[in-house]
């Protein structure tokens, strides 16, 4: 009976190499241990997951909170000044303040910066926060991002020298939309202020585009109020008494006048002699008027002067005036020199110059 199983199993084939190479599947015991393993895994750092999710959960709920804070503090803080501003309008104080509309955007401009900058500032900060809560090095980071800002600080300086002082123009009231400025650089009527660029309208009907950092001074022709004043020549003869009277009774008609009383910040003033020459002496007459009205005022004014001192015989004078000759000369050669003898050949003059000839030699 031992000889056909041992001449059986002799018999059998041997395993192939695939068969051999075959990995075994896993038995159920295998699976246990793996599942035991993972569950005593997940037992021992459950609680430091949570830990950390707890952690992350609280770091964004505070930072939404507080940006929402920050936002509606912002907000309040930029309604208070409009309503500020609403109550002096129409007074005295407002009549030197700008208007409301331009109150407005100004407020609106700063609240929306200053809420960027509150958003960016805590967004950051909580976004640092949540990687340190998982164990994350920021240092290579922070370096990482010193060195790059550095680098684009040198590359785009102008970009920040332009964005830094927009936020300080609109921060400080320099100008605003409507306002007339001279920025050096240029000079016309503000249609839009950035935080980059200002345009400008020129008072050719041209567009000028200046960068807020070549600004070096500012001219604002638009608040407070301009001086109107004009120069008025007359004879060095005239009476004085006569010439201060006949302004003062212009000035007085046109300051009930409408529009004029309402353009007019002041009483229009004799200021006295601003100069006074051989032949005439000028009269210095200034008002206080409404910011960019100071033109209008003062080409009315000169109208209105000219037609009393018609009126009241004063004559204006203009400068020295040229004498003109009623008799010209009838002939144009009279002032030519007479020519030279020289120019005739036929004359002995010409003759006695001419070179001699040389003899001729006979054989």
């Amino acid at each position: 009976m031992s000889l056909p199983a041992v001449l059986l199993a002799a018999s059998s084939p041997s395993p192939t190499p695939s068969e051999s190479t075959t990995p075994a599947v896993p038995s159920l015991q295998d699976a246990q241990e793996s599942a035991t393993n993972a569950a005593s895994w997940v037992e021992q750092n459950w609680s430091t997951w949570l830990a950390i999710g707890l952690r992350v959960l609280l770091i964004l709920v505070i930072a939404a909170v507080l940006r929402v804070v920050v936002r509606r503090a912002i907000t309040k803080l930029i309604d208070r000044m409009n309503r500020t501003v609403q109550a002096v309008d129409g007074t005295a104080l407002g009549g030197l303040l700008v208007n409301v509309e331009r109150r407005r955007q100004r407020s609106q401009a700063i609240g929306s910066v200053l809420r960027s900058v509150a958003s960016f500032i805590i967004l950051g900060t909580a976004a640092l926060m949540v990687l340190g809560t998982f164990e994350i090095n920021l240092a290579p980071l922070l370096a990482s991002a010193g060195v790059a800002g550095v680098a684009i600080g040198f590359g785009a300086r102008n970009l920040v020298t332009d964005f830094l002082s927009g936020v300080f123009m609109i921060l400080e009231d320099q100008y605003g939309v409507g306002d007339t400025v001279d920025a050096g650089v240029a000079s016309g009527e503000v249609i839009e202020v950035g935080l980059r660029v200002t345009k400008l309208r020129g008072d050719n009907g041209e567009i000028w585009y200046v960068r807020n950092g070549e600004v070096k001074r500012i001219g604002n022709l638009s608040q407070g109020w301009a001086t109107a004043g004009v120069d008025v020549m007359v004879r060095a003869d005239e009476d004085l008494d006569k010439v201060k009277e006949t302004i003062d009774q212009v000035a007085e008609r046109m300051s009930k006048d409408e529009p004029w009383n309402e353009l007019l910040w002041g009483p229009i003033e004799v200021l006295g002699l601003d100069n006074v020459l051989l032949d005439s002496m000028v009269v210095r007459v200034s008002a206080k008027t409404m910011p960019g009205k100071a033109l209008t005022v003062e080409r009315e004014l000169r109208w209105r002067i000219k037609r009393a001192f018609d009126a009241a015989e004063i004559p204006i004078v203009g400068g020295p005036v040229v004498p003109v000759d009623p008799t010209p000369d009838t002939d144009p050669t009279a002032g030519m020199s007479a020519p030279s003898a020289y120019a005739n050949t036929a004359s002995p003059q010409a003759q006695a110059a001419t070179p001699l000839a040389p003899p001729s030699v006979t054989k």
